[in-house]
């Protein structure tokens, strides 16, 4: 090292194996690869889920797919041009139904290369849809859903075949030292068949050809099931609902049902699961980079109205008829051209790749000095009886059991299953957080989760029920509680109808949502919560108006978004006339507004003080609690095509507070959150006082905490910043960028793991920022979705702690299993060695160490690596950034382990014999027996030891994790087997009970030596004893 610093396993893992959790460049990715080098006994099986290095990323991706597609559209032009205008012919099949174009003919039309002059050529949307038997209003038929699914196609991609079992065989079969093993135990059966003859001559080797294929069959048994876990997940992704017209309903349906003819509704944030055709709508703006490369968003309309599967609705509404489904689609054609399989690691798997490395090397050193100590002493024992140059069969036998023995060592020492121990434990993680509501999209993000030190989170849905009600209403200088329909009758009788008939037309005809009948009749509305409260409040008020007032025509609409935190539109009247009305943030309406609507009716300036009193109500709504929205109206002259919808001049109409209900347990989820070190932070749209009011609630804002609004966090200089950040807990009336700078600020300043929650389009830059961005299952958009990290499917705050807790668990369950192994790692090694360097042979044959390393890789990760979380680890601060992976109180307790065991073993080793008296022509197979049959239960007894690192209590919880349990029992009974009736194979014999018995006391002592070893302090070595505040692991034993 340089400046003559010492070696440290810490700084050669930090220079070599790490990589960020989010995005991993290509030179940290190689960097690893290649610092592994050849100390990977299977690289087939080791990186066979990680994608490969060539693997782009989503920059060069798009532009790939960009060039991509100007080739297909140069050669689709070409071969046009050489061959004329394409013929398409209707098969029988589409003549029959009475559909009148083919699909390809229709896939064709809304191709990439947009000619408009075919589509007049059909006559435009309406020829086509009459061309497909669809109507443009009520939509295709649910009877003819199979019909157009077997003659225009499913909207699924092709997919590969999942792997067989046998493949998963295959790969355990490539594993190097096996392979070398194999020939050994052929070399072993022809030798000792010429030698020693039948049945005698084969046991050596076919033990260790059986051992061989229980290690491989055990093994691709465990990442088999992994990989139908990870297929679980995969199919959970894809589950994404669509709102369609059918059958003059509205309703969703899954994008695997879409089908040709379909009447599709768009939003903002969505992505297009099928090519269509614009139909009607406001603003639309799509964004086509994922599919052109250009990364500048696009405008649809009526003159140009071409959609395509995997664009983003960047802002607008529409609807859209589909003409192209799956393969068909120019995202289908184009999908399998840049192909990417599998994962990107994560660092934890990196971070073990390193430590497995620097142990293999270890072990190839032992291995080698053991295989030249046995030769050299056999060399030697040879020239000195019966000279050099007399060699017999039996010979070759030995020194092939030399050799079988050495690359075993290699097979023990190469710690292969601490990187495959991650995914194992991730993909258990995964699938338990699937049926808990979350599901995870990216590996690393599991892991990631456990370290958060801070969680930023939305109000609306995630800390609140999103179950809303308008509860209060101000209006025309009246303010009445309307949460029941006696109380909505009072309302009427101090209001005019005229302002009643205002107030109706604002809330149906200024709405992104949609009332629905279901199949059972029974009236649903179709939208976001907000929208919902209102049009159910506005049903109650006039609902026979609702059809009148959906009948006036929509001149102009701009859609609702976190930017401008309103909804505009302009209608035209029955009159002829227009009028427009917005609604939204309280405080942005009132201040569009110079007037309001008395109870009769007129319209009456707005004074300064009466806007100051429509204030205080704006914050005595949110002091309770009620998110606060006003919508307003403005009459107008002819308004041009370039002229925006007017943002002043306004007419106030009614002001809401609508309830949204805390979550029952998100106060004690938030808690739980401040004893595990995490700081939540509420970011909400909302009005302050209304998010004050909540945080409080759900104990979020606490007397040391600050609550500011997003503009305010612009405003400050970084000092003034990095003084502040530390004590807000609640920021109100935030952009999507006020959240993005909050993000990066807090990792900047402070080095927090932070996680994101987003719902919206304009909330992906943050997802993205964040250590882990966690997306709305329900309320968010597929935008905001395709950029988090973890999916929360119900929405549900607990359920983001719950990922916090089994993030947590990956992670410690990782150090357990790593401990458990380096201890037998240490202690198989040296073992070997000082035997070979002794007494000439090594006490652990080729069949019994591939049993030890059966136990403590594939079962051993089984049992440790799928531990459940549990509330102890939700009282402990988050691990930081850069923190030791292996800590003292690990090395602590594999040292300490080890060195009881390398005892126990020497003792036996040595005067075993001795001390036990035992004699006779069996008694070095017998002492040898004991010395394997002990290592074992050491082991066993150290796996329970290993489920607490710093805890006297091993078995709090243990028979609640049954796959624990049924491994330990399995593997003391496979030992009785393999000791007992395997002894010809596992060259054992049969031992008495007294020894048996000796067997298991020298194990259990392992757990008193355990509790001894956790009394020894340790020193964190660490100056900063409170970072953030939060106290450090305790690094002592605590009480049981």
């Amino acid at each position: 090292m340089e400046g003559g610093s010492s070696w440290s396993m810490d700084g050669y893992l930090n220079e070599h194996f790490h990589i960020p959790a989010k995005n991993p460049p290509s030179e940290a990715r190689l960097r690893w690869r290649r610092a592994v080098g050849r100390v990977v006994l299977n690289s087939r099986r080791r990186f066979r889920e990680f994608s490969a290095l060539g693997a782009v990323d989503d920059a060069q991706r798009r532009k790939i797919l960009g060039k991509v597609q100007v080739v297909i559209n140069v050669h689709r032009a070409a071969l046009q041009f050489i061959n004329g205008v394409k013929q398409y012919h209707l098969t029988h099949e589409l003549i029959e139904e009475g559909f009148r174009i083919s699909p390809d003919e229709l896939a064709e039309i809304t191709g990439m290369h947009e000619d408009s002059t075919i589509l007049k050529k059909h006559g435009g949307p309406i020829g086509i849809s009459r061309k497909i038997k669809a109507s443009l209003v009520d939509g295709v038929k649910e009877t003819e859903i199979m019909t157009r699914q077997k003659l225009y196609g499913t909207n699924k991609h092709a997919e590969k075949p999942p792997r067989s079992f046998w493949m998963f065989v295959w790969d355990a079969l490539h594993d190097l030292t096996l392979i070398i093993l194999v020939v050994c135990a052929l070399v072993s059966l022809l030798v000792g068949l010429a030698t020693e003859g039948w049945p005698k001559g084969i046991y050596d080797g076919l033990g260790i050809i059986l051992s061989i294929l229980l290690v491989v069959l055990v093994t691709a048994s465990s990442d088999y099931k992994q990989s139908r876990k990870f297929m679980e997940l995969d199919r959970e992704k894809q589950k994404i609902y669509v709102v369609v017209t059918r059958d003059k309903k509205t309703k969703k349906v899954l994008i695997h049902d879409l089908v040709v003819g379909d009447i599709l509704h768009l939003s903002i944030g969505d992505v297009i699961p099928a090519d269509g055709l614009f139909l009607s709508g406001y603003s639309l703006l799509i964004d086509e980079s994922s599919l052109s490369g250009e990364s500048e968003p696009i405008q649809v309309y009526e003159e140009k109205p071409f959609l395509h599967a995997g664009s983003k609705v960047v802002d607008g509404t529409a609807k859209m008829l589909v003409t192209a489904v799956g393969s068909r689609t120019e995202w289908g054609k184009i999908l399998g051209t840049v192909n990417e399989d599998g994962v990107h690691e994560t660092p934890l798997q990196v971070k073990l790749n390193g430590v497995a490395t620097i142990i293999g090397q270890i072990g190839l050193v032992f291995a080698i000095l053991t295989f030249l100590v046995l030769l050299a002493r056999f060399l030697v024992d040879k020239a000195m009886h019966v000279g050099l140059m007399n060699w017999s069969a039996n010979d070759a036998l030995i020194i092939v059991d030399y050799f079988a023995i050495s690359v075993t060592i290699i097979v023990v020492a190469v710690p292969e299953g601490l990187p495959l121990a991650v995914t194992l434990s991730l993909a258990f993680a995964m699938k338990k957080l699937m049926n808990d509501k979350a599901l995870v999209r990216h590996l690393a993000a599991c892991e990631t989760m456990g370290s958060a030190s801070c969680i930023c989170t939305d109000k609306t849905g995630t800390l609140t029920t999103n179950h809303m009600i308008v509860d209060k209403i101000w209006i025309s200088d009246v303010s009445k509680s309307v949460n029941a329909d006696a109380n909505i009758t009072k309302l009427k009788y101090v209001i005019s109808e005229r302002v009643m008939v205002i107030l109706a037309q604002g809330i149906f005809v200024n709405t992104g949502s949609e009332v629905v009948k279901g199949d059972d009749g029974k009236r649903t509305i179709l939208g976001t919560p907000t929208e919902a409260a209102l049009l159910e409040f506005g049903l109650t008020l006039e609902g026979d108006g609702y059809a009148e007032h959906n009948k006036l025509s929509r001149v102009r609409v701009e859609p609702f978004n976190s930017v401008k935190k309103k909804m505009s539109v302009i209608i035209r009247l029955p009159d002829g006339g227009l009028r427009s009305y917005c609604k939204g943030a309280s405080e942005i309406i009132l201040g569009h507004c110079d007037t309001y609507l008395s109870s009769e009716g007129n319209i009456i300036p707005l004074s300064e003080k009466q806007k100051e009193n429509v204030l205080d109500i704006i914050n005595s709504f949110a002091s309770e609690a009620l998110r606060t929205l006003c919508i307003a109206f403005k009459d107008l002259n002819e308004i041009s095509d370039e002229e925006p919808i007017p943002d002043n001049g306004y007419t106030l109409i009614a002001l809401f507070g609508i309830k949204d209900p805390v979550r029952p347990g998100v106060r004690d989820a938030v808690m739980t959150c401040m004893a595990a070190g995490i700081t939540v932070r509420m970011v909400t749209g909302d009005n302050i006082n209304t998010a004050k009011a909540i945080a409080k609630e759900c104990g979020i804002l606490t007397e040391d905490g600050i609550a500011i609004e997003g503009r305010e966090l612009h405003d400050k200089s970084s000092d003034e910043l990095r003084e502040l950040l530390p004590r807000i807990q609640v920021m109100a009336r935030s952009l999507p960028m006020d959240k993005y700078k909050l993000v990066t600020s807090l990792k900047s300043m402070y080095q927090e793991v932070v996680a994101v929650t987003g719902d919206g389009t304009n909330d992906a830059p943050a997802l993205c920022e964040s250590d882990i961005g966690l997306a709305m299952g329900i309320a968010g958009t597929e935008v905001a979705k395709e950029s988090a990290d973890v999916i929360i499917m119900d929405d549900n705050f607990k359920t983001i702690v719950n990922v916090a807790r089994w993030g947590r668990a990956v992670y410690l369950n990782i150090q357990k299993f790593v401990q458990f192994q380096l201890t037998v790692n240490i202690v198989a090694l040296i073992v070997n060695f000082v035997s070979a360097c002794v007494t000439g042979t090594a006490p652990l044959t080729a069949v019994q160490l591939l049993w030890v390393n059966m136990i403590m890789d594939t079962l051993g990760a089984l049992a440790l690596a799928t531990e459940p979380p549990n509330d102890e680890m939700m009282k402990r601060p988050p691990v930081r950034r850069g923190d030791s992976f292996i800590t003292k109180v690990m090395w602590r307790n594999i040292l300490g382990q080890a060195l009881y065991q390398l005892i126990v073993l020497g003792t036996l080793m040595f005067t075993g014999k001795r001390l036990l008296n035992i004699e006779g022509p069996a008694a070095d197979k017998t002492i040898n027996t004991l010395i394997f049959n002990s290592f074992v239960f050491c082991q066993v007894f150290n796996e329970i030891n290993s489920r607490e690192m710093d805890k006297v209590n091993v078995f709090r919880g243990i028979f609640r994790n049954w796959i624990f349990v049924s491994i330990l029992t399995a593997t003391v009974i496979f030992q009785v087997v393999i000791v007992e009736l395997l002894c010809t194979f596992a060259n054992t014999v049969p031992l008495s009970w007294d020894l048996w018995l000796l067997s298991v006391i020298l194990g259990s002592l392992s757990m008193i030596i355990s509790v001894i070893i956790k009394w020894i302090p340790v020193e964190s070595g660490k100056t900063n004893t409170k970072p953030h505040g939060y106290e450090l692991i305790p690094e002592g034993p605590e009480t049981l």
